[in-house]
């Protein structure tokens, strides 16, 4: 069987990518890799690093969370960063590689009293030479003009899972909430970086009706992180993953190629669980079409590989940091 041509679709039916998950392992990820080519350069990829710049004492459940004030994760709430020790951040973590700097605060909403700092945190970012996204919970539309003058290029607020079975990882935000954040973002022109978590008890027809959400969207998202669940001690859908097992490598590939044939000219970001993930494992996930990865030691409140293990798997892949505004293809 040939690759398909490239096409960009937003009319995708739940069919059409159950069959495209059925497909034998080889097939399927051949004509994501083909896909892939058809809009980007498959030895490039991205170097990401994230930020919390107010980590824990979130109001939401997120089940997979250690930022919740819900559970007992023995994580100590903070407050919003000082601006120059964000910068501070920033900086370094330029001068170890990332070409996209993302910053995290664990709120439920974006409070307008703490715009302005943040803006500044933008600004500043932004004036460096990266990439600027930032993942702030529930914004309104005045809010997402106000940070995409600061210089905002992404706004990061992940679907997390299926319509279907969101309620059994959060119930104090309804799915609608987190499609109209996206909506407010796409309509003040900002770029929208919008993701799952997999692993976290769902099944196969979740991770197809997750993607087709994001599949069917007006414009697809423009950064899919893909996320494998850490399973954090203390979080219900940690400790159910501690009991029940998470999802299988193959399967966790086989949503990676997907997401890439049914967002061609998305960023697939493989995000989240790297940490557990053996270099061949992230190695099929490349092939698959993530072009995207996260350096740092954390990711948020989570471990991540060190900046020597990333250094090795990309020099053993042949693969480089991707050329500056190749992303936007």
């Amino acid at each position: 069987m040939n690759a398909p041509a490239f096409t960009l679709r937003h009319d995708w039916s739940k069919d059409e990518i159950a069959a495209l998950f059925d497909l034998p392992f080889m097939e399927l990820v051949f004509q994501a890799a083909s896909v892939h080519r058809q809009s980007f350069d498959p030895s490039e990829v991205q170097l990401s690093q994230l930020l919390s710049v107010k980590t824990g004492g979130c109001a939401e459940n997120c089940g997979y969370c250690s930022q919740s004030a819900h559970f007992d994760t023995g994580l100590k709430a903070g407050k919003l960063m000082a601006v120059e020790k964000v910068l501070s951040e920033a900086r370094a973590a330029k001068e170890g590689g990332a070409q996209r700097f993302c910053m995290g605060a664990a709120w439920r909403d974006l409070k307008d009293r703490d715009v302005p700092a943040l803006a500044a945190m933008i600004g500043g970012v932004k004036a460096m030479g990266l990439e600027t996204c930032a993942t702030l919970g529930m914004i309104t539309p005045d809010q997402a003009q106000a940070l995409k003058d600061a210089g905002l290029d992404y706004y990061n607020h992940n679907l997390d899972t299926s319509p279907e079975y969101y309620d059994q990882v959060v119930t104090t935000r309804t799915y609608q909430e987190r499609l109209d954040t996206l909506q407010a973002v796409s309509d003040v022109g900002m770029k929208t970086c919008c993701g799952g978590i997999m692993g976290m008890g769902e099944a196969r027809a979740d991770r197809v009706s997750f993607l087709h959400q994001l599949a069917t969207l007006p414009h697809h998202p423009d950064s899919i992180p893909i996320n494998n669940l850490v399973a954090i001690s203390g979080t219900p859908l940690g400790d159910k993953a501690g009991t029940d097992g998470g999802i299988s490598g193959i399967e966790f590939v086989r949503t990676i190629a997907v997401a890439r044939i049914v967002c061609p000219k998305s960023m697939v970001r493989l995000s989240a669980g790297r940490n557990e993930m053996s270099e061949e494992l992230q190695a099929l996930c490349f092939l698959a079409g993530a072009n995207s990865i996260f350096i740092g030691d954390t990711l948020l409140t989570t471990p991540n590989p060190q900046p020597g293990t990333d250094a090795h798997l990309l020099r053993e892949l042949g693969l480089r940091p991707m050329a500056p505004d190749r992303h936007h293809a």
